[in-house]
């Protein structure tokens, strides 16, 4: 009998395809539910990999139009080679040459639930089930047929069962309607899609060298301020260009975007250049740009040259090394780091290949004479700054005129003899989703307009795409478009209705995608005044500051210390006069963790400790009131901050209790909100107000103020009460037992952080998980537009932070009380 996964790992080369080599699990599965995928594979012809995991392995069928709603469409599902389970995340290009070669996206993912054994019905060839996916829903069966595909393949149908989630295909066709990817927002046969390169065969000798450099890495970015700021800074030119990381790795070159994508092969001479330095392992950082006549840098003119594949025309410009030979830099200084820079490109005897210099004046002459050559504006970096793959205020920049990238939504009619279009509708996405934010209607010669115009062609829609409608007099002539295309402009401020004036059109961008555009508001230069080398805004000494605490995001102890600061005002609150456990990782979240409840003998600056009476036969509990205690914490390892359901002062009366809706991992994110949605209906029937807040890991938290009135028992007991009530009512949703075999499919409603001592992630805090996540309040109206319960990170929290027009838990009051009538509906009694 040949070994699962057998034919699978003989049609590929794991050394050449990006595709996870396959091996079946061993051992016993841990309970969850069975998870189903569906790639959409832009092959040799366009189809959708239907896959079904059984027996730890992805059953898998070929699907050549892709699933119908309308159940008297009865689709072709080839059978194929089962897949190993880790296939359902991949997404990306297979090389020429290799089986299957072309694009990948995850369409569609989630759980399947087999109406019967799904062995039996499998072996009979005749499976029911029940998908809970993202896109798909509702009841579905495979049914296996007589015929024979090439190679003798089997012929199976898909076809969906008649129930609420089918529609008819002349009103509705799914894989039209919704084509991108549920994880990336990307569509197979674009550039949004990573293509990963062939990996080289590695010597046994050189797997050790390399296995400190990250196999994917992410730039530091820098801060837009509104002019110069005090300190030590160096100036560099910022360049009219894109953004290009190299990582050199056992000899290869590779360059990439800074959203990942592999740029190599567009750069042949670039990669040329750099391997001919003969560098070890290494990550290097700088921007490509094209020199007009007078050696400065031409957008406009980079697009040519990438457009007609003359990458001759192309300069790369090397200004930081987060890795240089073997060894990581990100630590050191950014004078060091760009001094050994320099020293490794000393050698280059290519043109295309460059040295970013600092300027030694100061920094207003810089700037002006910068504005004076038409350039976009200068780069200031602060010595002694580490690098961080983050936006921080350690990197500025200064711009001569404002220029940003805006979301592209709609053009209007061309007047007169001009050609193409009149002008386009420009959007930035906030928390709500796309905003209006004026139009460009100059800028554009004959060539550009064509060329946009035929773009904007196949995206156009009938509806807009804006979060908010327009004025009739604005949207009058409108042609609406898909909102993927992102077009730089420059433009003279900033109007209060928040639309930009004077704008002029520079080019599009193919290397930022729309979901990241945001409006860029310049911070003021006082907010970065230079902090101490080794101490946190509060002044509280951090030893080690160069720990890495997160590998993923490189984040390192002294730079948590700073983002705990910088969040003081919005975490505190949450904080103060309430017991606080630590969740402490002292040599990172990949090391051991210790969870901590007591203050007992560590001696962490400026936290208080209780009074021991609050509870008798432990050492003190412990209670973070200001910000020299929330960065004395992170000094000693603290990354996750846990909070009582009650204030000191009065603790046997908590203020509030929290719903934990915890799911099976296997459910889609989709499954998550609509239960969000179901628990705060039976709360509003309830007449108690909640507040939302992502939990940083799997789900939500549905947070309840009350007034100081009931004890821990009956608050336990009311909680408990409710996860019971919509278990009995939507028993294939959610359980209110738990343990992961009672999860399986389904969400956990977590009642039992409610009892005395037990306790729950504050909101605004950090979570020890790669990427560190934090626990982020959203407010009801937001709720659909979360993506992900880890959504918000130490990386990107402060750009929702300040974007906020309103506190999304605006209204929260610990006023509310428990009343019989709330029992009653609940069919429960308060404990005796």
């Amino acid at each position: 009998m040949a070994k699962p996964l057998s034919e699978y790992n003989r049609k590929r080369d794991f050394n050449i395809t990006a595709e996870p080599s396959g091996s079946a699990p061993a051992g016993k599965r841990k309970a969850s539910a069975l998870s189903f995928v569906i790639q959409k594979h832009d092959a040799r012809n366009l189809h959708y990999d239907f896959r079904l995991e059984l027996d730890g392995v992805l059953k898998s069928w070929a699907v050549p139009k892709g699933p119908s709603l309308d159940p008297s469409q009865k689709r072709l599902a080839v059978h194929v080679e089962d897949h190993p389970l880790s296939y359902g995340a991949f997404e990306g290009s297979i090389p020429a040459g290799q089986y299957g070669a072309g694009d990948v996206i995850v369409w569609d993912r989630g759980v399947w639930q087999p109406h019967d054994d799904p062995h039996k019905a499998y072996a009979a060839g005749k499976l029911k089930f029940t998908l809970v996916g993202e896109k798909l829903s509702g009841d579905w069966a495979l049914v296996r047929t007589r015929l024979r595909a090439s190679g003798d393949k089997q012929q199976w149908l898909l076809i969906k069962e008649k129930d609420t989630q089918a529609r008819p295909a002349a009103d509705y066709d799914i894989v039209e309607a919704e084509p991108k990817s549920v994880l990336s927002d990307a569509s197979v046969g674009t550039s949004k899609v990573d293509k990963p390169k062939p990996k080289p065969k590695r010597r046994a000798t050189a797997q050790k060298a390399a296995a400190d450099l990250p196999e994917h890495f992410t730039p530091q970015l820098a801060t837009l301020v509104d002019r110069a700021p005090e300190g030590d800074w160096l100036y560099e030119i910022k360049f009219d260009g894109y953004r290009m990381l190299t990582r050199i790795r056992d000899g290869e070159v590779r360059l990439f975007t800074r959203n990942g994508h592999d740029w190599t092969d567009r750069l042949p001479r670039q990669a040329k250049a750099l391997q001919a330095l003969k560098l070890k392992d290494s990550w290097l950082d700088g921007e490509v740009v094209s020199l007009n006549g007078e050696g400065l840098p031409d957008f406009q003119a980079l697009q040519n040259a990438f457009d007609i594949g003359r990458s001759l025309d192309i300069v790369y410009y090397v200004f930081d090394a987060p890795f240089l030979a073997g060894q990581d830099m990100r630590h050191k200084p950014v004078e060091e780091r760009r001094a050994a820079l320099k020293s490794a490109l000393a050698g280059s005897k290519s043109k295309l290949l460059r040295f970013s210099e600092a300027f030694t004046a100061h920094h207003q002459d810089i700037f002006e004479s910068a504005c004076d050559l038409a350039l976009e504006g200068v780069i200031g970096k602060r010595r002694g700054s580490p690098y961080v793959s983050s936006r921080n205020a350690d990197w500025i920049k200064l711009k001569c005129r404002l220029r940003q990238e805006f979301v592209i939504v709609g053009y209007t009619r061309p007047q007169g003899s001009r050609s193409g279009f009149g002008a386009l509708l420009l959007a930035v996405n906030d928390d709500a989703g796309l905003v209006y934010a004026g139009r460009v209607g100059t800028g554009f010669d004959q060539a550009s307009l064509a060329s946009i115009h035929a773009q904007l062609k196949p995206l156009e829609r009938t509806s807009s795409p804006l979060q908010k409608p327009l004025t009739s007099a604005q949207a009058r002539g409108v042609h609406w478009v898909e909102p993927s295309l992102v077009g730089e402009v420059q433009f003279a401020e900033w109007t209060r209705e928040g639309v930009v004036r004077q704008a002029a059109f520079v080019a599009l961008r193919s290397d930022k995608p729309a979901a990241q555009i945001v409006h860029e508001q310049p911070r003021t230069a006082k907010s970065l005044k230079a902090q101490p080398a080794k101490k946190a805004t509060s002044g509280v000494k951090i030893t080690h500051p160069e720990r890495v605490i997160d590998r993923q995001s490189g984040t390192q102890k002294q730079q948590l210390a700073q983002f705990y600061d910088s969040i003081s005002e919005w975490i505190l609150p949450f904080l103060r006069n309430r017991p606080v456990s630590l969740l402490r990782a002292p040599e990172g979240i990949e090391g051991e963790q210790f969870f901590q409840k007591h203050a007992e003998r560590l001696a962490i600056p400026n936290i208080t400790q209780l009074d021991p009476a609050l509870d008798p036969g432990h050492a003190r509990l412990m209670q973070i009131d200001n910000a020299q205690a929330l960065v004395g914490a992170v000094q000693m390892g603290t990354v996750e901050l846990h909070t009582w359901g009650a204030t000191t002062d009065k603790i046997e009366t908590p203020d509030l209790f929290v719903l934990d809706l915890d799911p099976d991992p296997a459910l889609p994110w989709k499954t998550m909100l609509e239960a969000a949605r179901l628990s705060l209906s039976v709360l509003d029937e309830l007449g108690l107000d909640a507040f939302v807040k992502t939990s940083g890991g799997k789900g939500l938290h549905l947070v309840v103020p009350l007034a100081r009135r009931d004890g821990w028992d009956t608050i336990k007991a009311f909680a408990k009460a409710i996860a019971q009530f919509m278990a009995q009512q939507l028993p294939e949703r959610f359980t209110a037992t738990s343990g992961p075999k009672n999860r399986v499919g389904k969400i956990f409603i977590d009642y039992l952080r409610n009892a005395r001592g037990a306790s729950t992630v504050a909101a605004y805090s950090v979570r020890a998980r790669p990427g560190l996540p934090v626990s982020v309040p959203v407010s009801r109206e937001e709720l659909e537009h979360v993506r992900g319960a880890q959504q918000w990170t130490v990386a990107n929290l402060q750009q929702r932070l300040q974007a906020l027009k309103d506190d999304p838990w605006a209204g929260y009051a610990n006023r509310q009380k428990i009343s019989k009538k709330m029992w009653d509906k609940l069919g429960a009694r308060p404990p005796q």
